[in-house]
């Protein structure tokens, strides 16, 4: 991974762009495998969770199979059309977009719905604008399809009622701290 002063490449930051990348491009071959069932996931500093009902083996192999990909360069995979990142700008460029249309002095409920056809077609144009604009955010900031160094260390299997959860442990090996030698 490339070494930049760039707060999206921060230690923490890094870690959660590329577990989420990983989650990303491991439910969509889940998705390719079982495309009638359902899968979700989050990710954070240590890794990531896949909800779903899949074997921990099927799982291990998916996941491999995606950090394979990903190494092999297919960067769309870190991208998801469910990602809540698609959600969230939507949401973000929609409610912007309302609040400044109830600006003014629309103090009265009569003004209020004069103004509702013009709210409505504020934000039709800011979810026309934002499809395409969350996939960006992914690819940008939320995600990245650089693993680096990312390897999976463990991955642990939760019965509970309700579907499967698994939690995907990731790591980045630390450089050796040279022995020192003191003298006394």
């Amino acid at each position: 991974m490339e070494k930049s002063t760039n707060l999206l490449n921060w230690g923490p930051i890094s870690l959660v762009r590329r577990n989420h990348g990983l989650e990303h491009a491991t439910l969509n071959l889940l998705s390719e495998l079982y495309p009638q069932k359902a899968f979700s996931g989050y990710s954070d500093t240590k890794g990531f969770w896949v909800v779903g009902d899949i074997s921990t083996d099927v799982l291990f192999s998916v996941v491999n199979k995606a950090i394979d990909r990903l190494h092999k360069g297919e960067k769309r995979l870190a991208i998801h059309a469910n990602c809540g990142t698609n959600y969230v700008t939507s949401g973000l460029i929609a409610g912007t977009l309302a609040w400044l249309g109830t600006l003014g002095n629309a103090n009265t409920f009569q003004k209020k719905t004069n103004r509702w056809s013009y709210l409505v077609v504020l934000m039709t144009g800011a979810l026309i604008v934002a499809r395409p604009l969350g996939p960006k955010v992914q690819e940008k900031i939320t995600t990245s399809s650089d693993l680096g160094d990312l390897t999976v260390s463990q991955i642990t299997r939760y019965e509970r009622q309700g579907p499967t959860l698994h939690r995907i442990r990731t790591t980045v090996p630390q450089p050796a701290t040279p022995i020192q030698k003191t003298e006394e």
